[in-house]
């Protein structure tokens, strides 16, 4: 283990373990995620994503941050990646129980607030399938072309002020890797799965785990760069 694993280490339980040894610090989070879930999902993918993105540098390249990555800019991007993902968990998870009760399935709504059954579970999985089959490739592919941006103009700050050539960035997105890794594989056996447990949670619950799983998309990142480094 290097000694930037060592300080990776340290930082993550910066992150997470005040939560768990002060009890007001918690209630505050609660309180304050539910009167502002706009900022707090700008905060948690920000930050929580971004990581994801350092941990799939240092699988691809050994490093945690590197000169022309962005990490700050990335994570201005994630941010609002982060307040869209809410928006979408808000539309899917409104529409998705009444696109249910049209072909027959009675109270759907009520079911998501009531404890675990199947019919819960059902819900859950559509709300999963239909964001993940037609937010999910939109937001991807944003996020994927920011990312071009950034590290087309060396990963400053000031490259979130510059205009972004969406026609030029998207040529040049590996379809291959995009659409036979990260759409056709990705969606239906991790996204659509790892969703449909989110959407079981709490609804305070909901976002933060979004969020954490925004570290396992780094990983899926660093796989699919690694996939696009060899073709």
């Amino acid at each position: 283990m290097k000694k930037e694993d060592l300080f990776f280490a340290f930082y993550i339980l910066l992150l997470f373990i005040p939560f768990f040894i002060s009890s007001e610090l918690y209630q505050f989070y609660n309180e304050f995620n539910k009167e502002h879930a706009f900022i707090t999902a700008f905060i948690k993918f920000a930050v929580l994503a971004t990581t994801g993105e350092s941990i799939g540098l240092r699988i691809r390249e050994g490093v945690y941050n590197k000169p022309g990555f962005g990490l700050l800019p990335r994570a201005f991007v994630w941010g609002f990646l982060g307040l869209s993902i809410k928006l979408a968990f808000i539309i899917f998870a409104t529409g998705a129980p009444v696109f249910l009760e049209n072909f027959g399935l009675k109270n759907a709504p009520k079911i998501m607030n009531a404890d675990f059954s199947f019919y819960k579970l059902l819900i859950a999985f559509t709300i999963s399938t239909s964001m993940n089959l037609i937010f999910a490739p939109v937001m991807m592919t944003l996020h994927k072309i920011t990312d071009t941006h950034i590290i087309n103009n060396g990963g400053g700050f000031a490259v979130i002020f510059k205009k972004i050539d969406f026609a030029q960035n998207f040529k040049s997105v590996n379809w291959d890797v995009q659409w036979n890794f990260v759409f056709k594989k990705t969606i239906p056996f991790f996204w659509i799965p790892a969703h449909t447990v989110t959407f079981l949670l709490p609804g305070e619950m909901q976002v933060l785990f979004a969020a954490l799983l925004g570290i396992a998309l780094g990983v899926i990142l660093a796989w699919a760069g690694l996939k696009s480094s060899k073709n």
